[in-house]
């Protein structure tokens, strides 16, 4: 299918009327799914000229997009991930986690960034970060393409590697998003370590009704890629 290759159009704009010298593009994974952690990238790319076919992640086949992920860690000038663990999504709400797996990407970085490129409408993140908010940023930025293709790639692996102890849920076909062989796992055995407890699907099985949480906010530590039992 034909796209529209991103640009560098917003970094440029921010470099001119901010004066900004290093932006950081930043996108998420893992914010509909009902297991696993929501996993922000937050990437530095400068200005040159991207890969063969950078795009958003969803617009990638399978192969294209782990091939283009091993490309972009190689080419972009830095990146790193943060994630937001279900037990902090269950406890603090999705935006709160979304800020916390973000903080924790940006802090990660060897330089802190000037301004922020975000993918979407809302700004989650907020202060002290500098936001520039892009609605299909993940298409039309380099910056935020690149963190896009990143991050789907690292927690589908992720995913993947929790579903070899919970092979019915079939994690690594669906990276903890619902669908009919998850639902009937769900239904049959109950949720995984790995599930989030607060979710709504959980009104729809009485057999696990009673697990489900009430969200009540915890105050919750620095945790980044390599803090949640995974290595990559």
């Amino acid at each position: 299918m034909p796209y529209e290759a991103p640009t560098h159009t917003v970094e440029r704009s921010l470099r001119a009327t901010t004066g900004a010298k290093v932006i950081a593009g930043v996108d998420e994974v893992g914010r509909g799914a009902w297991a696993g952690p929501v996993t922000v990238c937050a990437a530095i790319t400068g200005l040159r000229r991207p890969p063969e076919g950078l795009t958003d992640s969803k617009l990638l086949t399978v192969k294209r997009r782990n091939e283009l992920a091993e490309v972009l860690t190689g080419w972009v000038t830095a990146h790193a991930l943060g994630h937001a663990s279900p037990e902090e999504i269950d406890a603090l709400g999705m935006t709160a986690a979304l800020r916390l797996a973000a903080e924790r990407a940006l802090e990660a970085l060897p330089v802190r960034p000037d301004a922020v490129i975000l993918d979407g409408k809302h700004d989650y993140l907020g202060a002290p970060w500098r936001v520039r908010t892009v609605i299909k940023g993940d298409q039309s930025c380099v910056a935020v393409a690149a963190a896009s293709v990143i991050a789907k790639v690292r927690r589908d692996a992720m995913m993947a590697e929790l579903g070899v102890e919970h092979a019915d849920f079939a994690f690594a076909a669906n990276a903890g998003y619902p669908s009919p062989v998850h639902k009937s796992a769900l239904e049959e055995q109950g949720p995984t370590p790995y599930h989030r407890l607060s979710w709504s699907y959980l009104d729809g099985m009485p057999r696990w009704r009673h697990l489900k949480k009430t969200r009540v906010p915890v105050g919750a530590g620095p945790e980044i890629e390599g803090q949640l039992g995974f290595d990559f």
